[in-house]
């Protein structure tokens, strides 16, 4: 019943480009792929962040997985069904061995949830409405949640499952803590039951996955190697395409796409993101460090959150750094994402004269002075989407002291709440708004608001929040998130920016598939 309902939504997200993918060549075949940032760590369960979990989840499988048109499909799990209103029961797969041989069984699946779930972790917040995890039979394991959660299964598709023995004998029985930069023996080696096993990690330099012999499910690929390269400065890795160093690369800097393009060897795939980018305030601290006012905060008044937002030119931000290769927004969530509403696009205008009056209204004549925190290797054109802020806001009389750094130091900032004016992007885990309301905008407290990095909160937002996790009507469900994102809209919580271009660069002789949540599955990837 709950897989019929929530059918409609998950076909409205294929943006994937097939790209002549048809049965694996006999030969096996190398590939070097450059990403503007390295994976963090090797831990399954130490980050919730995008490339982080592309890059695993071809070494780690999840009970319920995600097929090329991100329909819900089985992996681990081989059937799943509501057993009551608070309880799904799950059926796996036999015959699955580990990397290093070990049998899979109900027992890695009831340790892993139970680890994901648990301290250190950053993917607690899709388990949030799970009570109890319980071992039926060596086969089979049911989910008990506090509450009916309709999409339970729908937030599983990233909670990956590691070997019980394996982190117990490695003294790897709990996350990798990104908050608080512990490392154990998960951060840097591997034991998945995937299409490839990590060969070697050298980290911030490369990891090399090779195929696994022992997969259980038909290759697609012919694939027998996969070499992962950091590059960060976007100039050397278009040069590394170019020069045929490297096989693919991602994202193309945009400015490059006609370039790599017009190469006779090369091809740009590109298609939209089921991503949005905006920008954070510090809603709670008392003081803002890095900042000229030095009695209060001054973004816990609305007129100066709706001023910073009326300063930014995202028209000129579109067609001047993004290229037009985005889609300006004053939504949270983009199309495709359940709960998604035209009406939610409406942005408010971008007027100067209009942030200058609500800056001197709220006492700030003369602007004043802030820090503001961006990443440089995570978002399409980050750094340079911030330097574009900056200057905005400079012409409403806000001086801005930038701070552009690598995601391995930015991301543990954020989470630990250590910035004050930040840059953000978000795609829902489930492809449910419910996701973005419960990790992002909520009210920070136990599992809640994880990565809601200023600790924005609204109670009646909060008192949704919940609601809208156990409603199985559809249309109360959509009502309700509605309500809330208005509720955060009307708050000037964040400031919405864009949706943001997928932009893989690759030889021609490479097939490969772009799913439109941005992941690359070497699993469906050949080399002609």
């Amino acid at each position: 019943m709950y897989r019929h309902t929530w059918k409609n939504t998950v076909i409205l997200l294929v943006a994937g480009l097939a790209l002549g993918l048809s049965a694996a060549p006999a030969l096996a075949a190398s590939v070097r792929v450059a990403n503007q940032g390295d994976v963090l760590s090797l831990d399954p369960h130490s980050f919730n962040e995008a490339v982080q979990l592309s890059f695993l989840n071809n070494v780690f499988e999840a009970l319920v997985t995600r097929a090329k048109d991100l329909k819900l499909t089985p992996s681990l799990a081989t059937a799943w069904k509501a057993t009551g209103a608070n309880t799904w029961r799950f059926e796996l797969r036999r015959n699955v061995k580990f990397h290093d041989g070990a049998p899979f069984s109900a027992d890695d699946v009831v340790f892993s949830l139970e680890r994901a779930r648990g301290e250190g972790s950053d993917i607690k917040s899709q388990l949030a409405s799970v009570k109890a995890i319980r071992k039926v039979s060596d086969f089979v394991v049911e989910l008990e949640t506090s509450a009916p959660n309709p999409i339970l299964p729908e937030l599983l598709t990233n909670v990956l499952i590691m070997n019980r023995q394996w982190a117990e004998n490695n003294q790897a029985s709990r996350p990798v803590d990104r908050r608080k930069g512990i490392e154990n023996a998960a951060s840097f080696r591997a034991n998945g039951t995937g299409p490839f096993r990590v060969r070697e990690r050298q980290p911030s330099q490369k990891t090399v996955l090779q195929r696994s012999p022992t997969w259980w499910n038909t290759f697609e690929t012919n694939l027998d190697e996969v070499v992962f390269l950091p590059i960060e400065n976007s100039a050397t890795r278009v040069a590394a395409l170019l020069s045929g160093e490297v096989d693919v690369i991602d994202p193309v800097p945009l400015q490059d796409i006609p370039r790599v393009n017009s190469s006779p060897r090369l091809q740009v795939v590109e298609n939209p993101e089921l991503r949005v980018i905006f920008l954070g305030f510090d809603h709670k601290r008392d003081v803002l460090p890095l900042s000229s006012v030095t009695d209060k905060n001054p973004f816990k008044d609305k007129r100066v959150r709706q001023a910073f937002y009326q300063a930014i030119d995202i028209q000129t931000i579109k067609t001047q750094i993004m290229r037009s290769a985005s889609k300006p927004t004053g939504a949270m969530i983009a199309p495709g994402i359940q709960g998604y509403t035209l009406d939610m696009e409406s942005r408010l205008p971008f007027d100067l004269a209009a942030s200058k009056k609500l800056l001197a209204d709220a006492g700030y004549p003369n602007g004043f002075e802030v820090g503001m925190n961006c990443p440089n290797d995570r978002y399409v054109n980050d750094s340079e989407i911030c330097q574009a802020v900056a200057a905005n806001l400079a012409k409403a009389g806000i001086r801005i002291k930038l701070q552009a750094e690598s995601k391995t130091t930015y991301f543990p900032k954020g989470l630990k709440r250590e910035m004050g004016f930040f840059m953000l992007g978000w795609s829902p885990a489930g492809y449910d708004a419910h996701n973005l309301l419960f990790t992002v905008l909520a009210t920070p407290t136990g599992n809640q608001g994880s990565w809601n990095f200023g600790a924005y909160s609204n109670p009646k937002l909060d008192e949704l929040t919940t609601k809208i996790q156990s409603e199985l009507d559809q249309a109360k469900r959509n009502a309700m998130i509605k309500e809330a994102l208005q509720l955060h809209a009307d708050d000037i919580g964040h400031i919405p920016l864009h949706q943001q271009t997928l932009s893989w660069g690759m030889k021609k002789t490479i097939d490969a598939y772009q799913r439109a949540d941005g992941f690359m599955l070497f699993k469906w990837m050949n080399v002609r």
